[in-house]
């Protein structure tokens, strides 16, 4: 039991054990950041992301050939791939045009997740654009801005983003930009809705009612308290933008040089020979798998803590 020590001078009784509750609360996001501690998925979904974010980081220190560079070209014959432990100096192997699977491997890290870090980002920003102005403004803006998201929603996100890589030719920056024009309509939405659904709350009526300005509240209010189930679902966008970068690749809509180290062009040039070196196929597979399961664990793991219905529990 704790003791309780006399007034003070004030006349207040203060506790003499610390761990009693002072009734202060913690905010959504600190209150969120304990759970997520406590949270395994969360924790697995975080060390796998680190993981691959520090290979990307790191690859010219751990890679032991550049991504480009083909060192056992000689080794080579029509009808044998040496596979791992085949040859000393390649513990994965070598692919078909003679690079090092493991420096590929390693190197396609950084290529895969900057294709999906920056393609979520430039749909964050373009669906959060028209959610602010659709959930802000109202009226014939909201109509016109959802009719249009209504018409990318109509079409299927990869059949959309072929059909902008197509168009914007064959690169990089052409998947960039098609994975995050496949993304904006489901910010977008998500922005509108979730202000709508706040726009009755409490504290924006109070606002209101203090003669704040309609941008004030929006920018300073309904904005900030909108943005959270936005964050969750780029945290699953992420996972998506991982896959469908690997899938335009595949289709050969990503550029570059085919021996160029990216885990959707390895799988591309791969599949001529699954009958003799399948393993050419398997790792960088395990690879996007392995990524999109980090990034899924992590965003599931955050739209629970964020969960009003859970954070009671």
């Amino acid at each position: 039991m704790s003791t309780i020590l006399p007034p003070a001078a004030g006349g207040s009784v203060a506790p003499a054990d610390p761990a009693i509750d002072t009734g202060r609360g913690t905010g959504l996001w600190k209150d969120a950041y304990l759970r997520l501690r406590r949270n395994p998925q969360a924790i697995v979904g975080a060390v796998i992301i680190g993981l691959f974010l520090l290979v990307a980081v790191l690859a010219p220190l751990l890679a032991p050939y550049g991504g480009d560079e083909l060192p056992g070209r000689t080794s080579i014959t029509p009808t044998a791939i040496p596979g791992p432990g085949a040859i000393e100096g390649f513990p994965l192997g070598l692919d078909r045009f003679g690079g090092d699977v493991l420096s590929k491997l390693i190197w396609g890290a950084r290529a895969s997740l900057l294709i999906g870090v920056v393609s979520t980002a430039l749909g964050l920003a373009g669906g959060m654009l028209l959610g602010l102005l659709a959930g802000g403004l109202g009226g014939w803006v909201d109509s016109v801005i959802m009719r249009f998201v209504d018409i990318l929603l109509s079409v299927p996100s990869l059949l959309l983003a072929v059909s902008i890589a197509a168009m914007l030719g064959q690169s990089t920056y052409a998947i960039m930009i098609a994975i995050g024009v496949s993304q904006i309509s489901i910010f977008a939405r998500l922005l509108r809705s979730t202000m709508l659904s706040q726009r009755g709350a409490d504290y924006i009526l109070a606002a209101q009612t203090l003669g704040l300005s309609r941008r004030t509240i929006t920018m300073s209010h309904l904005l900030p308290n909108s943005m959270g189930p936005v964050i969750v679902q780029a945290t699953l966008s992420l996972a998506t933008a991982v896959i469908d970068a690997a899938a335009l690749a595949y289709l050969g809509l990503g550029g570059g040089l085919p021996q160029t180290a990216e885990w959707g062009r390895m799988l591309t040039y791969a599949q001529a020979e699954l009958g003799v070196a399948p393993q050419l196929a398997f790792l960088p597979g395990a690879c996007i798998v392995i990524t999109a399961l980090g990034f899924t664990l992590l965003g599931e793991s955050l739209r629970e803590a964020l969960d009003p219905k859970t954070r009671r529990k």
